[in-house]
């Protein structure tokens, strides 16, 4: 029966045959050059007087130069991968040995009995002997495998000849299996072209890639600018579908740190890439310093933000992470993913509405959370348009029964996620936004628990968004729908968006609203194009944009701060914080509560306009909402009165009380 340690015993094996090979080799490099030194030296035609002093100088610098490489651990087995770095080594390891051996040298033999030339000379042949033994092995091998994929690599052009490019050339030349052959180098900068870098030459522009890609054949490039911006990506992308060729994106600096082999992390372009800015990286260090060892909570923990959130507290090593929400097919993938990829964190995951105050006060006391995260809410504007009440329970009420139990259970931490639709708001999703910032504003002046609230813009890529619709509609072949041809909207990345949750709290003191720098507003249109151009199609050639007019609570530019919000620096330069100079009263708050509560029981629409009224000046109601109340009969605008909503418009039925006082002030 064969033993199960014979293949290791075979490794084992043929790395000590490879490694002593390779001490024989160097050996004999050694010797060669310390007879050539003096072979040299007297121009081929040795003295016979100097033939004992050769042999002894010989086994002198061979021995102690062998034992010099052992020492330095240079490279002995693997020559066809020898760097630059290695041949520092190599030197550095050569010049101990030929120092070391000369002074053995000098004590053994004397001064007259090796000539000083041969001392320089035998370290110069060494050198060149020893880097050009393992060169020649490298080429042989590079030539050979070369050989055995001949026409099976895709030819491929590197765009980009900076410091990023020229090391994924680097990797290309090294990593063989990857079946990439690289033409030559493209570069916007016009003085690189003609020039030569590590043996492949800068072709020429951007605007030439078309004519270069037909002309050698390529199939291929790679995008070697990480720091580009969003309008160069696009430009880029540009030159590439016209050329019609493939394209793929290298990583920056930090995708780089979070793996080793720059071939294997060569990605599709994303639509991060073409956000217009950078991605914002936060303290980390701050934010472990805050969370570690406690226990946190997140609402909403299903969602896209919510789960991201818990992705991004799991790296800190909390005591305990509770994760609430009503969704359990979502909580029950977060769970999974989370016990996958962290298998230390404690998870718990508990299913929850937010507008049962019994179900928070059970998870706060089971489980006693010090920082809690409310990303629980109704996003969508079109949707609470049409079921406005929802939106004011799961809202309002959600944000203000979760507030509550935060503070009556000694949370420390509090951080609302809130919107930029909150800011001079339309949409009845934005003001039960705005009302959730001061129903926490109220509580925090109240209350020990320091609460705060993080403005979003638009995320990239979350459940709903507009990135995720447009991509199902160019896989259908089109047409994009986009609203208004003038709508821009803030635009952040999902791991941005909650590294700002996350980060808040830590450099906050409590009663800000924090928004992150996110550049200049996007337009949706050129967003819809730039992903049409990803999908490697062309805009209104192959895929048509169709403009389908605003919808119900739009606007065609979102804001981020009220104009008597004042600025206030924060530790972080992309992050900002606004604080109001007026004192929100919690008990008048707690009798807006009560009335909001009465609204919703009894569905009465107008009384919930003017009470949003009363509560934010700065509210303009949809349209589309005020004509459906004014539809009703005005003969039934008592406080018992309703009529039934034609379907498709809203939910419930409505109550008209003074509508028309709301139109004059819209």
């Amino acid at each position: 029966m064969s033993s199960p340690y014979l293949p290791g015993r075979r490794y084992a094996m043929e790395r000590i045959v490879r490694r002593l090979a390779a001490y024989l080799s160097n050996l004999i490099l050694f010797a060669l050059a310390a007879c050539f030194a003096f072979e040299l030296r007297f121009d081929g035609d040795l003295p016979p007087r100097y033939l004992h002093s050769m042999e002894m100088a010989l086994c002198i610098w061979a021995a102690v130069k062998s034992a010099a490489f052992i020492a330095g651990s240079v490279n002995q087995e693997q020559w066809r991968y020898t760097s630059i770095y290695e041949a520092e080594r190599i030197i550095l390891a050569n010049t101990a040995g030929s120092v070391i051996g000369g002074i053995l040298v000098l004590a053994f033999l004397g001064r007259s009995a090796v000539p000083r030339s041969v001392y320089v000379l035998e370290w110069i042949l060494s050198c060149f002997l020893i880097l050009g033994g393992r060169l020649a092995v490298r080429v042989i091998a590079t030539a050979r495998r070369a050989r055995l994929i001949e026409g099976k690599r895709t030819r491929t052009f590197i765009y980009g000849a900076g410091a990023a490019g020229l090391a994924l050339l680097w990797e290309l030349r090294q990593n063989q299996s990857l079946m990439l052959d690289v033409v030559g180098l493209i570069d916007d900068n016009p003085q690189l072209v003609g020039l030569t870098f590590d043996g492949k030459p800068v072709l020429g522009t951007g605007e030439e890639l078309g004519s270069l890609a037909r002309k050698h054949g390529i199939k291929r490039v790679l995008i070697a600018i990480p720091s580009a911006t969003g309008p160069q990506m696009v430009r880029i992308l540009r030159f590439a579908i016209e050329a019609g060729v493939d394209y793929k994106m290298v990583p920056s600096l930090g995708e780089l740190i979070q793996g080793t082999d720059l071939g294997k992390q060569i990605r599709d372009v994303a639509v991060e890439d073409l956000l217009g800015r950078k991605p914002v990286q936060l303290d980390q260090d701050l934010i472990r310093e805050r969370i570690e060892g406690k226990v946190v909570m997140v609402t909403g923990a299903g969602g896209s933000i919510g789960s991201e959130i818990c992705r991004q507290i799991a790296q800190f090593h909390p005591l305990a992470l509770v994760g609430f929400d009503e969704a359990e097919t979502p909580l029950f993938q977060i769970d999974r993913e989370l016990a996958k990829r962290f298998p230390g964190l404690a998870f718990h995951p508990e299913i929850g509405d937010i507008t049962r105050p019994d179900m928070l006060r059970r998870v706060m006391q089971q489980y006693e959370p010090s920082i809690v995260y409310h990303a629980a809410a109704y996003k969508h504007v079109s949707m609470m348009e049409r079921h406005v009440f929802a939106a004011v329970e799961n809202n309002v009420f959600g944000t203000w029964h979760v507030a509550l139990a935060a503070a009556n259970h000694g949370v420390e931490d509090f951080v609302l996620i809130s919107t930029d639709k909150a800011v001079r708001p339309t949409s009845m999703m934005g003001a039960t936004k705005r009302v959730a910032e001061l129903v926490i504003r109220a509580l925090h002046m109240e209350s020990g628990t320091k609460f705060a609230a993080v403005r979003f813009g638009n995320v990239l890529g979350s459940n709903g968004s507009v990135v995720p619709i447009f991509k199902e509609q160019i896989a259908a072949g089109g047409p994009v729908t986009v609203t208004h041809p003038e709508m821009r909207r803030y635009f952040m990345t999902i791991p941005e968006a909650a590294q700002l949750v996350v980060q808040a709290f830590a450099i906050g003191k409590g009663g800000e609203v924090f928004v992150l720098d996110m550049g200049e507003p996007v337009k949706i249109v050129d967003l819809a194009r730039d992903l049409i151009l990803l999908s490697g199609l062309q805009p209104e050639r192959d895929i048509n944009i169709q403009f389908t007019g605003s919808r119900p609570g739009e606007k065609l530019f979102e804001e981020l701060n009220l104009h008597d919000e004042h600025l206030v620096p924060t530790s972080h330069s992309q992050i900002r914080s606004y604080v109001s100079p007026y004192d929100v009263d919690v008990r008048q708050v707690k009798a807006y509560m009560q009335e909001l509560q009465q609204i919703v029981n009894s569905r009465d629409l107008a009384r919930l306009v003017l009470l949003l009224k009363e509560l934010i000046p700065d509210y303009n109601p949809g349209t589309q909402l005020l004509k459906v109340a004014m539809s009703i009969d005005p003969d039934h605008n008592s406080g018992a009165a309703k009529m039934p909503i034609p379907a498709g418009q809203l939910e419930g039925g409505v109550t008209v009380k003074k509508l028309a006082s709301v139109t004059r002030m819209n």
